[in-house]
Order: structure tokens, then sequence, then C-alpha cells
């Protein structure tokens, strides 16, 4: 189990999930990009460290010598972080896992391909993007194996970028986790929170009750991204199922401080999660 970021003169960690920067397309991603860029600026002296929970990018696929092109402010900014010594903890996704090294070479984040369980001032979390978890979906399961399997990826690595990208970014875009706000009855805009049907509710459950059999304590905080739907619900065990929700149409984040994980939005810095609303941020430029 990982342990408490190194002190600095910060007192907050971070966290946040499912920017899909590339989605739904490049001039709407740059208007994101910026009010990212805000947040970080906004928060970097009061950060010990960053968790980035999957899905920065809407595709991501690293060649010997080429990464997709975009977005070189964020990577640039995440690049600044690092330098300055905060840490930036960049967990995979279903749409970003493609990484082979860059992000860590020249960004300087640290990298987490599986779930993570750290303690902070004495509490214990659980982070993971949140594909793959729980019941159901078994189409998705075993088109991620798929996605995972290095012989694939080779495959993928042997199409020449200009095809092998554009195929992958059309795929990418038409995902049910990567539609346009109000494209659909099921856009993550319209999503609605109900446990008896929330697989990573249900996978909340199942851990707590591992824990249990285990002898051990319950998770204070089970935090995920992957379902662009803001949560902060108490589960019936004990602990908290956190899900940071997206930077599409919530503009949501966590904050962690003395020991209280709490969901709030952006640029209001309210509390949020299921039940609330709030305003989009406004899009101008950064000065």
């Amino acid at each position: 189990m990982a342990n408490s970021p190194a002190v600095r003169n910060g007192s907050v960690i971070y966290l946040l999930s499912d920017f899909h920067l590339g989605s739904p397309n490049v001039k709407a991603s740059h208007e994101r990009e910026q009010i990212l860029l805000r947040f970080f600026e906004e928060t970097a002296d009061s950060a010990i460290a960053y968790y980035l929970l999957g899905d920065v990018f809407d595709f991501w696929f690293e060649l010997k010598h080429a990464v997709p092109k975009h977005f070189v402010r964020l990577q640039g900014c995440l690049a600044r972080l690092t330098d300055r010594g905060i840490p930036v903890h960049y967990f995979t996704g279903n749409h970003d896992l493609w990484t082979f090294g860059y992000l860590e070479k020249e960004l300087g984040v640290i990298l987490h391909r599986d779930a993570l369980e750290v303690e902070w001032e004495g509490r214990h979390l659980y982070l993971a993007h949140g594909d793959g978890k729980g019941p159901g979906d078994q189409g998705f399961k075993r088109l991620r194996r798929i996605f995972h399997s290095p012989l694939c990826q080779r495959m993928f690595a042997w199409l020449h970028p200009n095809f092998s990208f554009a195929l992958a970014q059309h795929f990418s875009r038409s995902s049910r986790l990567a539609q346009e706000p109000g494209s659909s009855a099921k856009s993550a805009g319209q999503l609605t929170f109900n446990p008896d049907q929330e697989w990573l509710y249900q996978y909340c459950l199942r851990q707590q009750d591992r824990r249990h059999r285990n002898g051990l304590p319950p998770y204070d905080y089970l935090v995920f991204g992957h379902r662009h739907l803001p949560v902060h619900c108490a589960l019936p065990q004990g602990g908290v199922y956190v899900n940071l929700g997206d930077w599409i149409t919530h503009f949501t984040y966590g904050r962690f401080e003395s020991g209280q994980l709490d969901l709030l939005t952006y640029p209001d810095h309210q509390p949020a999660g299921h039940g609330r609303h709030h305003q989009q941020p406004s899009i101008t430029q950064a000065s």
C-alpha cells in the first residue's frame, strides 16, 4: 500500500478524471484544455500531489517516433508541475491505455496501470479508473482484453498513423463514454445514479465485504472515474463511493485534506455528487 506523498508547503491532494481531450472535436477540447490549465494554475500552490484517474486523452497511442498531436499545453503544464516537485500520478483508462514510456520520460508523471491502494492521513483509499470493474458488461470486458493484448498493440503499431490514429479516434469518439452531451438519452449529461444498476457501486460493496472477511477495516473511500457521473455516496458497510465525474459536462474534482475527501465543482468549488447540479464554467482564454 502506498503511503502519503512527501510533505510540501501545500496541504491538498487533488483527484481528477475523464478529460477526454480530443472529443467531440479539437476545437471544443482546446476550450476545455484552457479550463484545465486555469485549474492547475490556481491549485498548484496548495497541492501535495495530483491523481489523474484515467482517460485524460480520448485517444492515445505511442509509436517509437510519434505520439498524437494536440494538447501540448496540458502536457507542458503537467511537466511544469513535476519539475516543481509536485507528483502527478497518471492512471491509464480505457481510452488512453496505450502509453509506453513517453508520459513518464517527457512529463515526469508516475504511471499506474492497475488499481492502487493508498493510505493518507490514516485514511485508506482504493483508487482506479473503473473500467472492467463490477458485474455485467461482458462485451466490453472481452474488448478490453483485446485492447490490452501486446500482440494487438504491435499489430496496430504496424499500421500507418495517418490511418490507424484516424480509425482509433473514430471508434473512440463514438463510444458510449465519450458521447457529446445531449447526443442521446444515454449521453454523459443525462446519466442518473441508481445503486442497484451501478456496477461500480456494486463493486464497492464487494470490496468492502472482502475486507470484512479478511479481518480488515473497510476502505474509507473508493474512488473511480470512467462513469462520467459525479457521485459521493456512503456505503452500508462503511466508507464512501466517490466517482469523480468528468471535465466534459460536470467539471468536478476530488479534494483530499485533513483526512476528508470532498467532491467539488469548478470554478465555484461547491459540493458535488449525486443530486447536485451546477453551471458549466465559462470558456475564455487563460491570461
